[in-house]
């Protein structure tokens, strides 16, 4: 059975104190248990966070993660270091790193290679520009973004793949795609996979939504079939907008 998983991407927001204040709000809030609830803040705090949430439901994830084990990479994480701090959950493939760090499909597929080497689950981001879908091509441009990233990848693999459809005209805009774009979307996407491997693994991976899901539409977005959560920007930065959308199931 497919996991349910919201996860909180606070991007360059929150310093300590403020991701501190944020987690001990969360923890007063209860999540349902059949819910995999995930923040990510900010490399500077991903230690403090992770120790804060220790012997809690809310794992950590990282924003973002490099394909080298180690090296002259200035400013940047490797995998072992994030496992060494407990953080075993790694977000890839974010349209805000493919538009502004140039973040290719070829260079994502090396650090999914990576994260997998080191055990970790991957949520993986694509999603097409308004200009694709004013066009019509919106299948097109998502097929080739898990295509070319993630098809090298044996079928025992996709155990730690979690996949995230984000169009990008809806990532804070305020525009959302309608729960029924979400299906069609998330369903065509199911039938890639299906297509490409089988029936059977196309069914246990979970895929989220992301693009400006606030409170007040989680619950209709999470209700469609082939929808099994959310990735959550803005409104994972406020502890009681997030675990409403947690509780949204």
């Amino acid at each position: 059975m497919r996991k349910q998983i919201v996860a909180g991407n606070w991007k360059m927001n929150n310093d300590y104190v403020d991701s501190e204040l944020l987690i001990s709000k969360l923890l007063e809030h209860h999540h349902h248990s059949t819910t995999d609830v995930i923040v990510a803040p900010p490399f500077t705090n991903i230690l403090a966070v992770t120790n804060s949430l220790k012997g809690s439901s809310i794992a950590v994830a990282a924003q973002n993660m490099h394909y080298a084990e180690s090296g002259a990479f200035t400013g940047e994480v490797s995998a072992s270091m994030l496992t060494s701090v407990g953080v075993h959950t790694v977000i890839l493939g974010h349209s805000e790193r493919r538009a502004y760090f140039n973040e290719t499909d070829a260079l994502l597929a090396k650090k999914v290679d990576t994260a997998l080497a080191h055990d970790m689950r991957v949520i993986f981001c694509f999603g097409e520009e308004l200009a694709d879908r004013k066009a019509g091509n919106e299948n097109e441009v998502v097929a080739s973004q898990i295509k070319n990233a993630l098809f090298h990848l044996p079928a025992s693999a996709w155990s730690q793949i979690v996949l995230a459809y984000e169009p990008v005209w809806a990532i804070g805009t305020g525009e959302t795609a309608t729960p029924d774009q979400a299906q069609d979307m998330h369903a065509f996407i199911r039938k890639t996979l299906a297509d490409q491997y089988s029936s059977a693994l196309a069914d246990e991976v979970s895929i989220l939504y992301g693009g400006s899901v606030k409170s007040a539409n989680a619950k209709e977005i999470f209700s469609k079939p082939d929808v099994d959560g959310g990735l959550i920007g803005g409104a994972a930065l406020d502890a009681e907008h997030f675990s409403a959308i947690v509780n949204s199931f």
